[in-house]
């Protein structure tokens, strides 16, 4: 299993569509800042239009390929990816600027004609919006790393409070069966042993097979403590698509499905999980029987929250957990992206 800190991917942000969206504009108010700027014998519109169309260009050059470069760039220092990122921004914006100055030609000539002083200046226009652009990213990622740490403690003080009440449960089944079926309690306590030394080798990424196996286990202890009362259905493919999900991250969403559905419906129920792919995602779906009243109580969502702010962390906000109800059953959905 690969350990890993799922929230320090500084270039993550970069491939939502806000930081897109504001990478643009900032692109668009430097060109209107440029058009304005006192002294240009240019028409303005005309020189807004071709700055406008240089900082749209530059942008999208050097977004995508920082996207292309994202997997070796991950092994570097932030500190390291942001030099490269402010070369690139100054490669792409002297790269627009020799393109304009080819295919316009003569036309620009009369209103730029030190092309050498052209470019230096571009240089250190890309420069000093590139290293501000920095600064805003670097205060933006800290708050983010910040705001996962503490979800993080939230999520491991419930965890705290949650695992007595399991571990209870389940020595008391197994002292119960100790007697009548000892080979069952051997393998409740393995099982127990597994999900235990799970927990409690902290927050990091596993695949989604190892996750799956975490919640069988799971299962396998919580079918001894409700012996015919829980039916489970594994729908899975032949071969589970390998991507990686934060450790229990799935399981706690099973286990909200025993406490809020089988537990409280004295005739019990079934638990389905299944798993499926569509074009770029994997799909998990974790479907139990709504508890007597056929709603779902407020505390089925804690599990539910804490397992969405891990796998939006690891996947920089491209998975999500959701939750519906179909008639009288209560599904939560997990969509993992296959892509790095």
């Amino acid at each position: 299993m690969r350990k890993t800190d799922s929230s320090v991917r500084p270039l993550d942000p970069l491939w939502q569509p806000p930081a897109i969206i504001w990478t643009l504009l900032v692109g668009q108010g430097l060109a209107i800042v440029l058009a304005l700027a006192p002294g240009l014998t240019l028409d303005r519109t005309v020189y807004f239009g071709l700055a406008s169309f240089g900082a749209v260009w530059v942008c999208l050059l050097s977004l995508a390929m920082l996207y292309v470069l994202r997997a070796p760039l991950g092994h570097l220092r932030p500190v390291h990816i942001a030099l490269i990122a402010l070369a690139l921004l100054l490669l792409n914006t002297w790269l627009a600027a020799f393109t304009m100055v080819e295919l316009l030609g003569s036309s620009i000539s009369g209103t730029f004609p030190d092309i050498p002083e052209l470019f230096l200046q571009l240089g250190g226009i890309a420069l000093t919006v590139g290293a501000l652009g920095f600064a805003a990213f670097q205060s933006h990622w800290r708050a983010q790393k910040l705001a996962l740490q503490a979800k993080q403690s939230e999520l491991e003080a419930l965890q705290a409070r949650i695992r007595p009440h399991f571990l209870f449960n389940t020595l008391n089944t197994g002292a119960a069966l100790v007697r009548r079926q000892p080979e069952e309690v051997e393998r409740l306590l393995l099982d127990l042993a597994d999900l235990f030394r799970a927990a409690l080798a902290g927050p990091r990424d596993i695949t989604l097979e190892d996750e799956l196996a975490l919640a069988r286990r799971y299962l396998e202890i919580e079918s001894l403590r409700f012996g015919d009362r829980l039916r489970i259905e594994w729908k899975l493919p032949r071969e589970i698509p390998r991507v990686m999900v934060p450790s229990l991250s799935i399981q706690p969403l099973v286990e909200n499905a025993i406490r809020h559905g089988i537990e409280r419906r004295a005739e019990g129920g079934e638990i389905e999980v299944a798993v499926s792919t569509v074009p770029g995602t994997v799909v998990v779906r974790i479907t139990n029987p709504l508890a007597s009243g056929g709603e779902n109580r407020p505390g089925h969502h804690v599990g539910l929250n804490a397992s969405q702010v891990r796998i939006e962390a690891l996947t920089g906000g491209r998975g999500s957990v959701l939750t519906q109800q179909e008639g009288r059953r209560f599904i939560a959905t997990v969509r993992l992206p296959t892509n790095a």
